[in-house]
């Protein structure tokens, strides 16, 4: 294998597929290996601006993903014909293209997480379409290797797609260890800046979807932690709005503090004593993994990395969904070592570098037929 093609919408720092992408090229760069990727604007998509919020955001989303989708496949395809012997063509999103696939998330799953299946399928056209979309894929064997990024998600693949053809693995995903890593000085700061008392009990939230990831139940926890404060990172305004109401209902308001849409949300990791995120369904959960790297112990329901990287009363807390669950996951994190779970989080994200899983990657394009497509 002399060189890697990526084929993903776009390559950028932050969260997401996109995120993923982008450092595993970076590892592979420095490893010597020859990459390049295909991104949407490839695709002749580039047109297509960001999608944002509301309904044209996500009529947008909707226009990136089909386009992706089809337009994306037929230049993908024609785009591995022109490629030397011994490329390997990775695909993260969307395109049915590509030696290996990596499996980012199933839609059924994500519905399903969340109840009432059927109802949100219909609702949003979308879903149906990707639905489809990835049944075709799995059945018609389109990659030679699904990558799943944890042993709960390859359970899942299967059980939503039980006729897939492709050959299997677990590759999970990493962590910059040197972007997200502890800083006292950020922690003092940013309390500062925000007010709260050095000593004050302080959670952190971050996600762009409440219901799904589990905000209410948060909130609800909140009734029975009188002096516990919330950081809310992420969020539309009129999500932002919504949840504001349900705290004001809930009498927590005064202690929930919303920040919105965040560049970099490292100065709420260094400010929080736990990161909460009792979600529905992760394909992975990427931002677990960026909090334990910052040393904040985790409080999470048994979804995507976290049975693969939490340790009850060593780095974090396993809780069942609801309010009660998670109110006691925060007590016992809280009640416990604080010393001494910081360094076992910051230990378990350094086990999962990027430089880490470059080469694990490496290694499963070296085992493909041939090496190459």
């Amino acid at each position: 294998m002399t060189r890697v093609v990526q084929i993903v919408p776009e390559l950028r720092t932050g969260s997401g597929v996109e995120a993923v992408a982008y450092h595993l090229e970076q590892e592979w760069a420095k490893l010597g290996v020859d990459t390049s990727h295909f991104t949407l604007a490839d695709a002749g998509g580039g047109w297509l601006p960001e999608a944002g919020t509301g309904l044209g955001g996500k009529l947008t989303l909707a226009t990136r993903v089909v386009w992706f989708s089809t337009v994306g496949t037929i230049r993908a395809r024609r785009m591995m014909t022109r490629q030397p012997e011994g490329t390997v063509i990775i695909c993260h999103n969307d395109a049915l293209a590509g030696d290996v696939y990596v499996n980012h998330g199933i839609t059924a799953e994500a519905m399903k997480a969340r109840g009432n299946r059927f109802a949100r399928m219909v609702r949003n056209p979308l879903h149906l379409f990707v639905w489809v979309r990835d049944a075709l894929r799995f059945a018609a064997g389109t990659h030679q290797v699904v990558v799943n990024l944890s042993g709960s998600e390859e359970e899942a693949l299967r059980r939503s797609y039980p006729s897939i053809r492709s050959r299997t693995v677990i590759i999970g995903n990493g962590v910059d260890t040197d972007r997200y890593r502890p800083d006292p000085d950020s922690r003092a700061a940013t309390r500062a800046s925000l007010g709260i008392d050095p000593g004050a009990d302080v959670g952190v939230f971050v996600g762009h979807e409440y219901s799904r990831k589990g905000l209410p139940q948060i909130l609800e926890a909140m009734t029975g932690l009188p002096d516990f404060v919330l950081l809310v990172v992420g969020g539309s305004t009129d999500m932002m709005e919504h949840a504001k109401a349900e705290a004001a209902s809930l009498g927590v308001a005064d202690r929930v503090r919303f920040l919105g849409q965040q560049p970099d949300p490292r100065p709420y990791f260094h400010a929080s004593d736990v990161f909460v995120f009792p979600s529905a369904y992760e394909s992975y959960g990427l931002v677990i993994l960026e909090a334990l790297a910052c040393g904040v112990p985790v409080v999470a329901t048994a979804v995507g990395c976290v049975p693969d990287v939490l340790t009850e009363g060593v780095n974090g807390a396993i809780v069942a969904p609801g309010g009660e669950s998670v109110r006691e996951g925060i007590r016992r994190c809280l009640a416990g070592d604080r010393q001494a779970q910081a360094q076992a989080a910051r230990e378990t994200a350094e086990d999962h570098s990027w430089t880490a899983l470059a080469r694990e990657y490496l290694e499963l394009f070296d085992s493909l037929r041939g090496g190459s497509r």
